[in-house]
């Protein structure tokens, strides 16, 4: 979540999404673990749910009100928060709250089905994946439902309607929210045996990218880093590749994480407990944290503007997060990350108070959000 605030106030500061330098790479390549371990997560979630409560009806019920809380916030309070104007038939973007919505929502069906037969139809939604694109060509199904389903690009709801940009499809993000699923029952296993397994899954999933990607960029023939080729895999929609390359090492750190606040010798303990108890802040209030992190970075990048140029230029914001500023304009990598480290620091109160707030009120409607 913390690293999710780095892309987001590279969108206002006019840095381009990867390349042309390795600073620049990298800045936008580390955020995109961010995604595939959100819905993966949400998946384990639903399924540590399941077996706190036993009530498999009110699980799906909880998924699909929320899911489709989450699509209305995306196309309400969150699309507002990116571009600070009410010209809504301009500009929407179905961006991966949306993504997990409507995850949630098929979630919602797909939790009645025995653990295996959800893990089984996660992974051929993932690996398989490129089937889609070429049932869209034989299927006779409307083609903007194909364009939310897999292959994107915008949409036009009716004559004269609202155009939708689509960001984030549903597969194989569905595939993914479900193998999170059945990886839950991975979690609940006694921690020496979880932590593990959890470790060569990791290691598994990093290793097979590595086989894939080697493979590919040895015969793609562009004239790039290497390291580029290696690591610049598709996210829209997200490839097998992409997946394994965020999930793989995502999965290796699992353990680590779990053990933040208890390795090492005395003197560094208290430095590891503060560390994972100022994480954990952000992940107990993870869409508080999201409604709240993007107005913030968008009003502060404009302060920043004002105070750097002597002009806002908020007309540049109106279909963020797609902005094209011009090179001599863009802030400094420096300056970037000077920002994102003052937009977490000012979160992190917020973060802390609301989650206190959730754990006092467990049954107010707090829960959803």
């Amino acid at each position: 979540m913390v690293l999710m605030a780095i892309d987001h106030v590279r969108v206002y500061s006019g840095v381009p999404a990867g390349g042309p330098t390795a600073g620049v790479f990298f800045t936008r390549w580390v955020t995109h673990f961010c995604a595939p371990v959100f819905v993966f997560l949400a998946g384990t979630a639903a399924f540590l749910q399941l077996r706190k409560t036993g009530d498999r009806a009110a699980l799906a019920k909880y998924l699909l009100t929320r899911g489709l809380m989450l699509v209305v916030l995306e196309m309400t309070v969150i699309r507002l928060s990116w571009t600070f104007n009410l010209n809504y038939g301009a500009f929407n973007l179905a961006g991966v709250i949306w993504m997990l919505g409507w995850c949630m929502v098929l979630m919602a069906a797909l939790v009645w089905l025995p653990l295996w037969a959800i893990g089984t139809v996660g992974a051929l939604l993932v690996v398989s994946q490129g089937l889609f694109g070429l049932v869209t060509q034989v299927v006779p199904l409307n083609g903007w439902l194909w364009q939310f389903l897999y292959t994107g690009e915008d949409v036009r709801l009716g004559a004269g309607g609202p155009t939708i940009t689509i960001l984030y499809v549903i597969v194989p993000w569905i595939g993914v929210m479900a193998l999170g699923y059945a990886f839950g029952a991975i979690v609940v296993r006694e921690p020496e045996r979880r932590q593990r397994t959890m470790l060569r899954l990791g290691l598994a999933a990093t290793s097979l990218f590595l086989i894939g990607a080697v493979a590919l960029s040895t015969q793609s023939g562009e004239p790039t880093p290497w390291f580029v080729r290696l690591l610049n895999q598709r996210k829209y929609p997200a490839s097998p590749l992409f997946l394994l390359m965020t999930l793989g090492p995502s999965l290796v750190l699992l353990p680590f994480a779990e053990r933040l606040g208890t390795w090492g010798p005395p003197s560094g303990g208290p430095v590891r407990k503060s560390l994972a108890a100022f994480f954990e802040t952000f992940g107990r209030v993870p869409l508080f944290y999201y409604l709240l992190h993007i107005p913030l970075i968008h009003a502060t990048a404009l302060l920043v503007w004002y105070l750097r140029d002597g002009v806002v230029n908020a007309q540049r914001f109106a279909t963020a997060p797609y902005v094209n500023i011009p090179e001599p304009d863009r802030w400094s990598l420096p300056l970037l990350y000077l920002v994102f480290a003052a937009v977490i620091a000012m979160l992190y109160f917020p973060c802390r108070w609301y989650a206190d707030f959730k754990r006092r009120h467990p049954q107010s409607l707090a829960r959803y959000i």
